[in-house]
């Protein structure tokens, strides 16, 4: 099963399940999660390949959609589920395969279509860290930068560096190997009439307009919005306004 965090205590709400996207973990979601709690039970989970969970060659939406529903299972059968780019994609083929499980979901800066974003720069970087040169974050973080000039890109990726053990909490091999699933969207034979909540960055261009036929044929009442000012990281960008909106939804 799934690594999981859990925040606060179970009550009359539905539980939040909350999935994060490529290269993220639980912990990056722990301060929205622990808001989120103060009036209903959050469970963050780190995905395979991701965090403190268990390592695989495979990483198709399929597969991340069974470890959900492996959790669902934990928690009672059926939660509200938050989704974040990859975590959105998963989110999806849970709601699309499971729809029973899910009672309302949240997808955040993705569609159900493919990309052609591939992220093999940034695990190419990682990979070629030389890890024994590092004594703290701060040497990672200078030595990435040729590579990722951009600061707020490698303090995320290092928040997957286990600086003292030296070592990744990321299966970079088997995620490059499943770039192409990962980037891409599955042949889903499904339709999920929960309420459904698109909600974007309004500088991203992740969820367009010419997204939206393909996702009313997936999802009966797909509701949108974007959040001025945001990009594809929305919830760390306008974390306030991410949550406000995230409320308004799950009321």
């Amino acid at each position: 099963m799934l690594n999981f965090i859990e925040y606060g205590t179970r009550s009359e709400k539905p539980s939040l399940l909350v999935v994060h996207g490529l290269f993220g973990s639980a912990r990056n979601w722990s301060v929205i999660s622990k808001r989120l709690s103060d009036d209903r039970h959050v469970v963050t989970v780190d995905m395979r390949n991701h965090g403190e969970s268990a390592w695989s060659d495979r990483h198709t939406y399929n597969d991340l959609a069974r470890d959900l529903v492996e959790i669902v299972g934990k928690f009672g059968g059926s939660m509200d589920v938050l989704g974040h780019s990859m975590g959105g994609k998963s989110a999806m083929v849970l709601a699309l395969t499971h729809p029973n499980l899910v009672n309302r979901l949240l997808v955040a800066d993705i569609a159900p279509v493919g990309y052609s974003h591939t992220q093999i720069p940034l695990i190419n970087a990682m990979k070629s860290l030389d890890l024994a040169q590092i004594e703290k974050r701060s040497d990672a973080d200078r030595l990435l930068s040729d590579a990722i000039p951009e600061p707020s890109v490698r303090a995320f990726l290092l928040q997957s560096l286990d600086v003292k053990a030296k070592k990744w909490r990321l299966n970079l091999d088997a995620l490059a190997e499943n770039m192409d699933h990962i980037i891409g969207f599955p042949d889903v034979r499904g339709i999920y009439s929960g309420p459904t909540f698109f909600l974007s960055g309004a500088t991203s261009n992740y969820v367009l307009h010419e997204h939206k036929p393909k996702i009313r044929t997936l999802f009966d009442t797909p509701y949108f919005a974007k959040i001025p000012g945001a990009g594809h990281w929305l919830h760390a960008e306008k974390p306030r306004e991410f949550e406000a909106s995230i409320r308004a939804f799950f009321h």
